[in-house]
């Protein structure tokens, strides 16, 4: 099988293999595309929560995104876990060179577990230098939040937190409605042309661990593919509903999903 598109992570490393970079290359590999790398963080963490964070030189961010596009140019960028204002103007520096519109951000703000990935002068830079650069925003509730200064209780906010982000300059915005404790999940699409709401029903389960990772880079990897936004949303979702349905159980607190869940092995092992 040859792979579909290529795609540059740009994001931090989640030693136990569940969310971070770790899971954005699991998901666009097994979505059938090429994944390249640029770490920001080393982070030594495991199903039950962060116990160290190491930030990696923002010269050496610069240098893993240039020298890997120069040879390998990607498709499409997701990015992940920001977690100063220096590693922000480095990748908005760095993007530049980059000759790609399908720019696709998660921002990160907080491990599964509560521990801050990000100071605030960092969400700072993130809203009023990032949002205007990149194509789609893919926070969650307590993100938006975070980015949009108002409190969403139900869907006319999320309404209203995406269109200050579309002010803010991202051109698409998926607000995931998963935080919220209802027996469905409401995630909203919005750009300046249309609204779309996508409701699931909630799968009880504790081992959510990487779900909002997973999500935009799956995201990214049917756009980088040629599926239209609010359709890669749509089947970016469904891996995720799948992936958490196989409930896989790893760890003592927040456990993965199943990545491996859209590959289907034909023949036998020797």
């Amino acid at each position: 099988m040859k792979p579909k598109s290529k795609i540059l992570i740009i994001a931090g490393s989640d030693s136990s293999g569940g969310a971070g970079i770790q899971a954005d290359i699991k998901t666009i590999t097994s979505l059938g595309s090429f994944a390249m790398t640029a770490i920001t963080a080393v982070t030594a963490q495991n199903t039950k929560g962060v116990k160290s964070i190491i930030s990696i030189k923002t010269k050496e961010i610069e240098n893993q995104i240039l020298f890997t596009s120069e040879d390998i140019k990607p498709d499409a960028v997701k990015i992940g876990m920001l977690h100063s204002s220096n590693v922000i103007k480095t990748v908005i520096r760095s993007l530049k060179y980059i000759k790609t519109k399908k720019i696709i951000l998660d921002p990160v703000m907080v491990a599964k577990s509560g521990t801050k990935l990000i100071n605030q002068e960092g969400i700072n830079c993130l809203k009023n230098k990032l949002i205007n650069k990149i194509y789609m925003i893919t926070p969650n509730l307590p993100e938006a939040e975070i980015l949009t200064n108002i409190k969403i209780k139900n869907i006319e906010d999320m309404k209203k937190a995406a269109k200050i982000l579309l002010n803010h300059g991202a051109k698409n915005v998926l607000i995931k409605g998963g935080h919220k404790k209802t027996k469905l999940v409401q995630d909203l699409f919005l750009n300046k042309n249309e609204i779309k709401i996508f409701s699931n029903k909630k799968i009880l389960t504790k081992n959510t661990h990487g779900t909002g990772c997973t999500l935009s880079s799956a995201i990214t990897t049917f756009l980088s593919c040629g599926k239209p936004v609010k359709k890669s949303c749509e089947l970016g979702i469904k891996y995720v509903n799948q992936a958490i349905r196989s409930n896989l159980n790893y760890g003592k607190g927040h456990g993965p999903i199943n990545h491996l869940v859209s590959i289907k092995i034909n023949k036998e092992f020797d």
